[in-house]
């Protein structure tokens, strides 16, 4: 679980870079999109490890 919760950390990371950088115009709404969904589901694994869930 702590792994997905990295990969979800990294993912929206990387699309925040791309979304809030400004590199490209028509894929600034999509990158912003996807860090808002990673940064989310960071955060629920995040909650979900530190609650003691195992999976």
């Amino acid at each position: 679980m702590l792994y997905l919760t990295l990969v979800f950390l990294v993912v929206a990371l990387v699309s925040g870079a791309l979304g809030f950088g400004g590199l490209a115009a028509t894929s600034a709404g999509i990158a912003r999109a996807l860090f808002g969904v990673f940064l989310i589901l960071f955060v629920i694994s995040a909650v979900i490890q530190v609650l003691g869930g195992h999976a």
